[in-house]
């Protein structure tokens, strides 16, 4: 066992291994039972345990604009923290951590992971860093993010920290609804995002890895509201239903089509693209009812979309959809997004477009910003070329295959 022991501020500390898996043992027993509000300080009390200081735990905000500091005793409750430009923000977008020296000690800034998805940064100085500490503050880091993934599930104390403005009851409804908006595996990864954040309505998207096969939805449901909202809810309620009942792609189609006529009768309708992506070959199947063609962006440039069989937005009583298929190369990026994207436009002035769309892809891609960024990027270069405005639900979600097989177990780094 490695006996490395350290110094803070004269007094020996203990930062072997055995004792980091007491601390993380500690802090997993309090933390069972403490309210929401007291996780975070509990980190930093801990922490100091360590000779650790200047605590902060952030939270990205639900436009991708800025990680906030939670407040409480302990913690260092500065300013947010702008994701396009910090530290935070770039240990956030890369999902790794940084470290930077000062005179008096190291500041470092550790992703807080749900999975593969960010949902945070911790933020810590040490008077000396060594492998221990860091491997220490990573194991400490992942618990942070699970205890807060958990703890939100019964309370509004993360939730609310994270609105920077008012949210609509249907945008409430979206977000309830959703995945995480990155899921990462070694053959695989999504990345999503929805504007505007806070009165997104008939947008939604979902998605499931089972064994070699990657399921994707995106829908958009007519109208605006509440209203939409519900469509949208009963949409990727009967598509997961349909999924979980082991029926293709036009199965699915057929139930949901099936579902949003009973319920909302014959005016009303839902655009959708459904996909599955065998992450072993490489095989992606999908069947279009209505939705705009995905564009398929390969070595970092838009080299077409992804055309085929179409088929009756859901609700219409469309035919049993022909299935498209094409085989991707490793490393293509698959780009789903809804039509408020480029159906945008100012009073008077004409529709934003697909070329804009395909222009603006190609140059954040040839950036080379990974996935999770570059859906962020991406977003945010869109709506500044379109004026700031969203008038209309404007949703993204991008898939990058990279290939192999998911027989085998992760190990650990």
């Amino acid at each position: 066992m490695n006996e490395q022991r350290g110094h803070f501020r004269g007094t020996e500390v203990d930062r072997s291994e055995g004792f980091g898996e007491r601390l993380l043992g500690v802090l997993l027993d309090r933390a069972r039972e403490m309210p929401p509000q007291l996780i975070a300080p509990l980190v930093a009390e801990e922490l100091a345990r360590i000779g650790g200081r200047d605590v902060s735990v952030l939270l990205q905000d639900y436009e991708q604009l800025t990680l906030v500091p939670l407040r409480g005793r302990g913690l260092l409750t500065g300013a947010e923290q702008p994701i396009a430009a910090s530290l935070a923000g770039t240990a956030f977008l890369e999902a790794r951590p940084i470290e930077v020296a000062h005179d008096d000690g190291t500041r470092a800034f550790l992703p807080l992971l749900n999975g593969s998805d960010p949902v945070g940064v911790l933020a810590v100085t040490l008077d000396v860093m060594a492998d221990d500490d860091r491997r220490l503050l990573r194991q400490l880091a992942g618990l942070v993010a699970d205890m807060v993934v958990t703890k939100n599930s019964y309370s509004d104390v993360f939730t609310l920290a994270r609105r920077r403005a008012p949210m609509s009851v249907a945008a409430e409804i979206q977000w309830s609804l959703l995945p995480p908006l990155r899921m990462s595996v070694p053959q695989v990864e999504v990345a999503g995002i929805l504007e505007p954040a806070y009165e997104v309505a008939g947008d939604s998207f979902d998605y499931s890895l089972n064994g070699d096969v990657l399921h994707v939805a995106m829908i958009d449901a007519m109208g605006h509201g509440l209203s939409a909202a519900v469509m949208a809810t009963a949409a990727i309620g009967a598509y997961r239903h349909a999924r979980r009942s082991g029926v293709g792609l036009s199965g699915i189609y057929a139930y949901m089509d099936e579902v949003i006529a009973e319920q909302f009768g014959p005016e009303q309708f839902v655009t959708a693209q459904m996909m599955q992506l065998n992450v072993a070959t490489g095989h992606l199947q999908w069947v279009n009812a209505g939705h705009p063609w995905p564009l398929l962006i390969r070595g970092h440039e838009v080299i077409g979309q992804l055309q085929g069989s179409t088929t009756l937005p859901v609700g219409f009583g469309g035919q049993e959809p022909l299935v498209s298929e094409q085989t991707l190369r490793p490393d293509d990026r698959v780009l789903c997004y809804t039509d408020g994207l480029t159906e945008e436009h100012l009073a008077g002035g004409e529709e934003f477009g697909l070329a804009q769309l395909i222009g603006i892809v190609s140059d954040v891609g040839r950036q080379k910003h990974a996935t999770r960024a570059m859906v962020r990027e991406l977003s945010h270069a869109l709506k500044q070329a379109r004026g700031g405005v969203t008038s209309d639900d404007a949703t993204i979600l991008l898939i990058e295959w990279r290939g192999g097989t998911t027989g085998h177990l992760a190990q650990p780094d």
